[in-house]
């Protein structure tokens, strides 16, 4: 049987499509992720069971992604979002003098009647560290909270330390701490996270 023989054009030809596969392969899989969110937020609906197809991230990855979607929730009053990067045993302790809340409703609660209080609520990540061991995690990171509070404006800094877990294929905070940084009385001071009593990131 004689070998088929292709022209260097033939060649050039299906290297040219080739490349454009892949190239359309790689830009849907990187933007699906994305698409997908916002078809999520527009619908208020739950993403669709192909983003679980789609390879899982590094477990230091998934943890630095959790706490993006735990303050990016916490930011907009997003609720149930919020509580998927909760358990519901979690123990939050803020930066103000009070006892730690324990358990996902009680610190509903506490979060519900806080941001109330806030508008234009701007919270920024910093400088954090992610330890993976097993199926448990901590993370520290800094922050920097700005918002109008009871109509005033306020702003804090400070520290988080977070436990989480891994349960069911899911990284889930199970401890909060937040430390606020003392500042000078013209700046408010908020109880784990902004106004004078209340609290931040997560908080």
């Amino acid at each position: 049987m004689v070998p088929r023989m292709e022209c260097p054009r033939t060649r050039l030809l299906l290297r040219t499509r080739f490349s454009g596969a892949l190239g359309v392969a790689l830009f849907l899989l990187l933007v699906s992720p994305a698409a997908a969110q916002k078809h999520r937020d527009k619908n208020n609906a739950p993403a669709p069971d192909s983003e679980q197809s789609l390879a899982p991230l590094p477990d230091n990855a998934a943890v630095d992604q959790t706490i993006s979607e735990m303050l990016g929730a916490w930011q907009v009053g997003d609720i149930d979002r919020l509580h998927k990067t909760y358990a519901d045993d979690v123990v939050v302790v803020s930066g103000a003098w009070e006892p730690p809340i324990i358990g996902w409703d009680n610190f509903l609660r506490a979060y519900q009647q806080q941001r109330a209080r806030m508008q234009t609520v701007r919270m920024d990540r910093q400088n954090t560290y992610v330890k993976v061991d097993g199926n448990v995690a901590w993370a520290n990171y800094q922050w920097d909270f700005e918002a109008t509070v009871d109509g005033q404006p306020t702003a804090a800094r400070g520290h988080t330390s977070l436990v989480l877990e891994k349960r069911e294929g899911r990284w889930v905070i199970v401890h909060n701490h937040t430390s606020l940084v003392a500042q000078s009385p013209a700046i408010a001071a908020p109880a784990n996270s902004p106004p004078p009593e209340s609290k931040p990131p997560g908080s």
